[in-house]
């Protein structure tokens, strides 16, 4: 049997032919994500607590894309979280200035807060469950709160 490579592409995929037959030249692609600790946890979430949202994702190649999206989103609301906490705890300047301690003291504390909002509406949280009212016949998204 005689092993000849000739690439043939047909219908927008690319066909190899070995033998008597056409192997199609299926890839997936991998994008390579770094992970910050958010990216990290939700991955471990789903690892640990949702294994077949996992697998379900991992299957078809979105699990990069929603943990990509996961950490961007927890990245900018802690931002924004944090700003807003600093000004209606009135966390200034001048603090720092006058009491070093305190001011690291409120800027921890508030740091902490906001993780702990960013950890239990995202990390630990799967909103993508699908109710069905059947009285209407409309999709609801609910929240599952985590025990």
């Amino acid at each position: 049997m005689e092993n000849k490579e000739i690439k043939e592409i047909k219908y927008g995929i690319e066909y190899t032919k070995v033998g008597d037959y056409y192997m199609p030249n299926l890839v997936l692609e991998k994008e390579k994500i770094e992970l910050n600790k958010y990216g990290r946890a939700r991955l471990n979430y789903l690892k640990t607590n949702k294994k077949a949202e996992y697998m379900i994702m991992f299957t078809k190649g979105t699990l990069n894309n929603h943990l990509k999206e996961i950490q961007e989103t927890a990245e900018e609301r802690l931002d924004f979280m944090i700003n807003e906490l600093v000004k209606k705890e009135n966390i200034t300047e001048e603090l720092k200035i006058k009491n070093q301690l305190a001011w690291v003291a409120a800027r921890n504390s508030i740091k902490s807060i906001a993780e702990e909002i960013i950890y239990s509406e995202l990390i630990y949280v799967w909103v993508q469950t699908k109710n069905i009212d059947l009285a209407s016949n409309v999709f609801v998204l609910t929240p599952q709160i985590p025990v």
